[in-house]
């Protein structure tokens, strides 16, 4: 019986390139690859990149010629590049890095199987088209491996709404949303194979629009679809656009009671003038407004936002708006940034902010977002929370899981399992996690 070949890789930003990197293993386990968690033991070795980064495309540069010295060893290992910034650079990728066999876009990844099959005839494979085929139906083929309590599945890819720091729509192309019959099939896989929480992923998620059978549906009523699938408990969406959440969307944070109290609702900057210049087409107090009506449809509900700092152009007063808004809110959770320029947007054109002001920004925004956090935390110790555990911790019988606002719980207790969802007591609260105890009746 002939060994198994072992596939590497390496995931880099968002959670739509862990949904991405999953399905390209189950598209090359065809081809008699397994997973490894070893570079150095690996048949192929796959980057699967991201563009939203600084400097993204010169760190995946700098990430391939630490492999020159493997390739020497190892002239039969298969090395590619795939997801975004292998769809930006194409040919140059090969160009500056020869020893690169393989480049596969976001949109074509489920032909891996034939551009691996080339690279193994000594051919060169390059892949950035954007394909007329559905590449989730190709992929609904190939063999799957059992999962985890939690996935990520993906209905929405593209984004039609540019933003003048993205590059989303270049590299991930224009909105294109699966049909519901598709999402509701591979929901039902991902349950049978031990799945209890699903994340459904988008660029620009709550735009859904996929076609139903009496017409397109939108992401709400594709939430009340996927509620009615037995073993499924919790769901979940990432990333939303203030502009597309819509009436139906909020309604249902209030009344479907899969949908977790948590949402990602990023701003971006709370400065009308920046926000304007960045192409958002939402404003600080439409946005305000917006967070009003969805608390009092789930006054409970824990937000979590998006920020860039820095962006060409802002002044303190710019500055001083978001740190205005950060404070109306009062997130749970945050990501921020340092702007940088990417290559191809409106945005690198113009005038840049000092590094050393947008440094001091960002370290003045996190601490707020930092205090907030804990604060939002700190409050949850003596409350009870339904918590999903997903994994052993590194303590002997330690178990981690998240709770119903996407919080990391830890509990010590022999009897809980993987996949266990349970009523746990919130003793603790540290810098990133809470702590907690079991409740189990009687």
């Amino acid at each position: 019986m002939t060994a198994p070949k072992k596939l590497f890789i390496k995931t880099y930003g968002c959670q739509m390139n862990v949904y991405d990197s999953e399905r390209m293993t189950e598209a090359l386990s065809g081809q008699g690859y397994v997973a490894t968690d070893s570079q150095d033991d690996a048949d192929m070795i796959l980057l699967n990149t991201c563009h939203i980064r600084e400097k993204a495309a010169e760190k995946v540069y700098s990430e391939l010629g630490r492999f020159k010295g493997l390739k020497a060893e190892k002239p039969d290992l298969k090395i590619g590049v795939a997801g975004c910034v292998a769809q930006a650079e194409g040919e140059e990728i090969m160009r500056r890095q020869p020893m690169v066999d393989l480049v596969v876009g976001p949109q074509s990844y489920h032909r891996l199987p034939e551009l691996e099959a080339r690279t193994r005839a000594g051919e060169k494979a390059l892949d950035t088209d954007f394909p007329a085929e559905d590449k989730f139906e190709v992929l609904r083929k190939r063999p799957k491996a059992a999962r985890g309590p939690t996935a990520f599945l993906t209905v929405q890819e593209g984004c039609d709404k540019f933003c003048a720091f993205c590059v989303v729509p270049y590299t991930r192309g224009a909105e294109v949303s699966r049909p519901v019959d598709r999402i509701l099939t591979e929901a039902r896989d991902l349950v049978e194979r031990g799945v209890r929480e699903i994340t459904l992923l988008g660029q620009n998620v709550n735009a859904y629009h996929g076609a139903g059978p009496d017409g397109d549906m939108t992401l709400a009523q594709l939430i009340w679809e996927l509620d009615g699938i037995d073993g499924l408990e919790r769901i979940r969406f990432t990333t939303s656009h203030p502009n597309d959440m819509t009436d139906d969307l909020i309604a249902a944070h209030g009344s479907c009671a899969k949908l977790m109290p948590y949402l990602h609702l990023p701003v971006q900057s709370g400065s009308d003038r920046i926000l304007k210049r960045m192409n958002r087409s939402h404003s600080a107090d439409s946005y305000l407004r917006l967070i009003e009506r969805i608390r009092a449809a789930r006054p409970d509900i824990l937000l979590s936002g998006d920020f860039i700092v820095g962006f060409p152009e802002e002044t303190e007063q710019d500055f001083q708006a978001t740190m205005d808004l950060i404070e109306a809110v009062h997130y749970g959770q945050a990501y921020s940034f340092k702007y940088s320029p990417r290559p191809g947007t409106p945005a690198a054109e113009r005038p840049q902010v000092a590094e050393d002001v947008a440094s001091d920004r960002l370290q003045r925004l996190q601490a707020l977002i930092t205090r907030q956090q804990r604060a939002v935390q700190d409050a949850m110790v003596g409350r009870h929370a339904h918590v999903l555990f997903e994994r052993a911790g590194r303590f002997d019988d330690q178990m981690v899981g998240k709770s119903e606002y996407l919080h990391a719980v830890h509990v010590t207790d022999a009897d809980v399992r993987a996949g266990d969802l349970c009523r746990v007591l919130i003793t603790g609260s540290g810098a990133n996690s809470l702590a907690g105890r079991v409740i189990r009746a009687g």
